[in-house]
């Protein structure tokens, strides 16, 4: 009997039940006692809301992860990030090879819906590249972390313990830290806030510019003329997603030299504002407590948070690439251009409508969740809609009330972490019913828009 329905399920429908699955077992995972602190009791609704926040790698907690959960649980917790921030299909095509499987036609299918390609195409290469790059980029930033951090702990167990975890919150996206307030302990120590925006920019940019960026640099795929030649893709999302960080650390900037930064040295605004913007890219990793902002700035950052990191990254939001597109629509069409051109290539126009159907999606999604939660939660306004746009992109920031919300409240943030993680499409396509060709056609007629 269950067979027969698996076979009936589409594409969509197993990656979305791979990762429910994926949340099913890490709930088993956290709730065991052997690697939670002694005393400690969490109720089902805390365990659940942590494991959908780890395999959505957003990092909101409502239970303090370091007060929570002993050294075997870091481990558990940094194993179940990487499901989540790697993909499932990538760490599952690995195993499934280290098995001696063959990947067949629906494993194919799964890859590419799970890492938003367009062929079927040299899938099992791409994730086995992806898992190289994203372990070594995890392996280099722990052994740096962990040496640097002997300055800071007793022994050298404790200094790799933090470093390892440190490394792969950071990489992964995922927000989560063991040091129990983030990193404001090293509010000062700009070696450590440069690593781990390293690892941020690195997590979050997306694997198809990391792998055309290993080619590059690894002399491979150059043509007679010697030049490599990056894809549309990659310097679209390159282009958006470090115009966003310069630009969101200048409003940060702008927004509170008179506020938050008054009292502050040059260095400091500095680093501040830079890695506030770039953790908001998807981190939720933070060096001070956000809600020393004033409301324009944290505006900004919900803005930030919204549009998220790039396709194919450990990150959610609406994405990058999306977002650029949305800004391309509309300042072609104030100039009258039939499509858009751009780095010498022409925009298909489905991914422009796709574009809009996402961006629309999503923020309907999230004004629905602040319709919601103003009702039910005594927060104000600007703490509820930042909550719920670090939900939805997976980023992990909150202003300390995620901790509070109701059941129903922490309810909505998780379907948004989860929406958030499989993204939109798979969200929609969920929903969709069988698609049927149409069997006739109306005459057109255009209608008053605007």
């Amino acid at each position: 009997m269950i067979k027969p329905k698996l076979k009936s399920l589409t594409t969509i429908h197993h990656i979305v039940l791979y990762y429910f699955l994926a949340v099913c077992v890490s709930t088993l995972l956290l709730s065991i006692p052997l690697f939670q602190q002694k005393g400690v009791s969490l109720s089902f609704i805390d365990i659940l809301f942590t494991a959908v926040s780890a395999i959505s790698v957003t990092g909101l907690t409502v239970v303090s992860t370091a007060d929570t959960f002993n050294a075997g649980g870091y481990i558990a917790l940094a194993v179940v990030l990487q499901f989540g921030g790697i993909g499932i299909m990538t760490l599952g095509t690995f195993i499934w090879i280290l098995l001696g499987k063959k990947i067949g036609l629906r494993g194919r299918q799964l890859i590419r819906i799970d890492q938003n390609r367009t062929t079927l195409s040299g899938l099992v290469k791409l994730m086995l590249k992806i898992l190289q790059i994203v372990l070594t980029i995890e392996l280099v930033g722990t052994l740096i972390l962990s040496t640097y951090f002997l300055k800071y702990f007793d022994s050298w167990q404790e200094a790799l313990l933090q470093g390892f975890f440190g490394a792969v919150s950071a990489t992964t996206n995922a927000g989560f830290d063991i040091t129990g307030s983030s990193l404001l302990p090293f509010a000062n120590d700009y070696f450590v806030q440069f690593i781990n925006m390293v690892l941020l920019i690195l997590g979050a940019i997306g694997f198809p510019v990391l792998i055309e960026l290993q080619e590059l640099l690894s002399g491979k795929y150059r043509d007679i003329n010697d030049k490599y030649h990056f894809s549309l893709f990659t310097k679209l999302t390159s282009v958006t997603f470090f115009a966003l960080v310069v630009l969101g650390a200048l409003l940060i900037y702008v927004l509170e030299r008179t506020s938050f930064f008054a009292d502050k040295a040059w260095h400091e605004t500095l680093f501040y504002s830079l890695f506030q913007s770039i953790t908001a890219r998807n981190g939720g990793l933070a060096t001070m407590d956000v809600s020393e902002f004033t409301i324009p700035t944290l505006l900004v950052i919900s803005g930030l948070m919204f549009i998220g990191a790039s396709p194919s990254s450990v990150g959610g939001g609406i994405r990058t690439t999306t977002f650029a597109i949305m800004l391309l629509s509309i300042f072609n069409y104030a100039k009258g251009n039939s499509s858009i051109k751009i780095f010498g290539r022409e925009l298909d126009n489905e991914d422009i409508i796709r574009s809009f159907i996402v961006i629309t999606t999503a923020t309907m999604l999230c004004a629905t969740a602040i319709i919601l939660l103003t009702y039910t939660e005594d927060f104000s306004f600007i703490a509820i809609l930042f909550e719920v746009t670090s939900a939805f992109g997976t980023t992990g920031l909150s202003m300390g009330i995620t901790a509070d919300l109701s059941m129903f409240g922490k309810i909505i943030i998780i379907f948004l972490m989860f929406v958030g993680r499989i993204g939109i499409f798979s969200f929609l396509f969920l929903m969709r019913g069988k698609e049927t060709p149409d069997l006739y056609h109306y005459p057109t007629e255009k209608v008053i828009i605007g």
